[in-house]
């Protein structure tokens, strides 16, 4: 059974300890900023990338395998929504430092990475660049949802 979040129409998994009717709440947040002078479909890669990686690392983020009418398994999927922001280079740089303060879980994409075409070269890319020097248009974060806020401090809602 499934209800709707109030801050989402996406459908989220009612929790045993509340009503089926009840929105639900999590005590984490899943969140996504991107750099605001992205293209369109630089921005969808970038999350694209970015969430897949949070899901290998914070499995409880995973919800259960989803089935059809005809009983058609399709893939789990994470059990909460992905917010997604959008910053300058400065609130994204600022962003990364805070997450990497509090030890937040987390993914990068640099600009580096849309030169490459495969995971290899991507990880020596990432690997190249000394933390405060990457050139980031993109990062993932999951935690509590206090701590992903104020790692997002000077973040606005993606358009």
């Amino acid at each position: 059974m499934t209800t709707t979040d109030s801050t989402t129409t996406a459908p989220v998994p009612a929790t045993a300890s509340a009503p089926a009717s009840a929105p639900v709440r999590f005590d984490t947040k899943i969140a996504v900023l991107l750099r605001a002078d992205l293209r369109t479909w630089q921005r969808l890669n970038v999350t694209a990338f970015l969430v897949s990686g949070l899901g290998t690392q914070v499995p409880d983020v995973i919800g259960e395998p989803y089935a059809d009418a005809d009983g058609t398994p399709y893939l789990p999927m994470f059990r909460q929504p992905v917010l997604v922001f959008e910053g300058t280079k400065e609130v994204l740089t600022a962003a990364h430092g805070r997450a990497l303060a509090r030890g937040l879980p987390r993914a990068v994409f640099t600009s580096d990475l849309f030169a490459t075409g495969n995971d290899r070269d991507n990880r020596a890319a990432v690997r190249a660049v000394p933390a405060a020097d990457l050139d980031l248009v993109g990062l993932a974060v999951h935690g509590p949802r206090t701590a992903v806020d104020k790692v997002l401090k000077g973040a606005r809602m993606h358009p």
